[in-house]
């Protein structure tokens, strides 16, 4: 019989998972305790404002390698979009000045001799600074690892808070490290930004649950694990709602749910216990942006303002504020009506353009906080019993908490049981 392998949690670590285990014949059986797949990596149907949303903002990188290659594997490469040349326009609010970060496509850096492609305020020596970031491996912050100055401020920072949504004052400056290495550090090639044509679940989603029935996966929505059956060092059932499922000999768990989940799953598991907001709001006006590289890039930074990137999308403008645990208890009316004038000025809208109805979504516990101690608290996907991985961003994958780093932490998992160590 071939062996199973049980996938508890349906977010993309364990899609990733599943999808591995499946390509190389592993029956899989997937556990998702809610109605749907996609963890927060999900969209849905908002009654009120007539749209489909997702609950976040996820903009891609083309160096995200392992990300583009799930999408290879269920056939939804063609569902993103995004510029043809890299490209991240930004505004300063406070002074309204504009200006697009342009890398060129190779690995050497011409661009940063280009006043017109670099950030205004920098010269080209001020980027070698960034090519210190990757060879940190001590516990420096990202502010203490870079000087104050315009790069840090009108760009850095913006994409340290975006990527470790953690403060520069407080985030792993070798987290950053590992994304810019890919990324930034490989040349405009590998920093091409795409984005879901349609919704979340179009592309990353919705076709990796139907590739994975196509494979002949069963996929248990609904259906919660409250606990795991050990007996002689193994995991030998897991015990739900409808009793227990046994497990075979060669039978195998990934546990891919949220940390706090996990814990009360594996007791005595240490795992990151700090977590940090992320706040997005919804705004239900289809999005022409005047400016010519916004248009172009769907995107924009913004500098100086609460708001802090803004995505145009055809039918409404989303807006991403990350390490928002500060914000999280503001009413959602109040904060609609604070971002909208912003959000009225980035793309160009009438500046009597009235507030339109906004759909504010609060993921108090987004992401594991980004800092030294949190960073020591995630384990790796062993778990010491013999047929039991983990699989999720919070593990030590090198990354911060990113759909890059979901996806390899799945494929971790995987690897781990389709090729036990000796």
């Amino acid at each position: 019989m071939t062996p199973t392998a049980h996938v508890i949690g349906a977010g993309l670590a364990g899609l990733a998972a599943a999808l591995a285990l499946t390509a190389a014949g592993r029956a899989v059986v997937l556990h998702e305790s809610g109605p749907v797949a996609g963890g927060r990596c999900r969209s849905y149907a908002d009654r009120e404002l007539g749209l489909t949303i997702d609950n976040g903002n996820h903009l891609l990188l083309s160096g995200n390698r392992t990300a583009l290659a799930y999408l290879d594997a269920i056939g939804a490469r063609a569902t993103m979009t995004g510029p043809t040349r890299p490209r991240f326009p930004f505004m300063d609010l406070g002074t309204g000045r504009r200006w697009t970060v342009r890398p060129n496509r190779g690995r050497l850096a011409w661009w940063v001799l280009d006043p017109a492609r670099r950030v205004p305020g920098t010269g080209a020596a001020d980027y070698l600074r960034l090519l210190h970031l990757p060879r940190i491996t001590d516990d420096r912050t990202v502010a203490e690892s870079l000087p104050d100055n315009a790069l840090f401020r009108r760009l850095v920072a913006p994409l340290a808070i975006a990527a470790l949504n953690t403060s520069p004052d407080e985030g792993l400056a070798r987290l950053l490290g590992a994304v810019v290495r890919e990324t930034l550090l490989a040349g405009g090639a590998a920093c091409l930004p795409l984005l879901p044509r349609h919704s979340l679940a179009a592309s990353f989603i919705d076709p990796a649950i139907a590739t994975l029935r196509a494979r002949g996966a069963e996929v248990r929505f609904s259906h919660r694990v409250a606990a795991l059956a050990l007996e002689a060092g193994r995991v030998v059932g897991l015990r739900g709602t409808e009793g227990t499922i046994p497990l075979g000999p060669d039978d195998a768990v990934v546990l891919a749910v949220p940390p706090w989940v996990a814990t009360g799953l594996l007791p005595g598991l240490a795992v990151p216990d700090a977590f940090e907001a992320i706040l997005n709001l919804h705004y239900a006006t289809p999005a022409v942006p005047d400016p010519p590289d916004v248009r172009i890039a769907g995107f924009v930074g913004l500098i100086g303002g609460m708001a802090e990137w803004v995505f145009a999308k055809s039918t409404h403008v989303s807006v991403t504020i990350s390490a928002a645990s500060r914000l999280i208890d503001r009413p959602s009316e109040a904060l609609a009506a604070q971002v909208w004038p912003e959000v009225r000025t980035a793309l160009g809208f009438a500046p009597d353009a009235k507030l339109p109805p906004c759909r504010v979504v609060k993921e108090k516990r987004a992401t594991f906080a980004a800092t030294a101690e949190q960073d020591r608290r995630r384990p790796g996907a062993h778990t010491g019993l013999p047929n039991l991985v983990l699989a999720g961003d919070w593990t030590a994958t090198g990354l911060p908490a990113t759909i890059e780093g979901a996806i390899r932490s799945g494929n971790l998992a995987s690897d781990l049981l389709l090729h036990p160590p000796a």
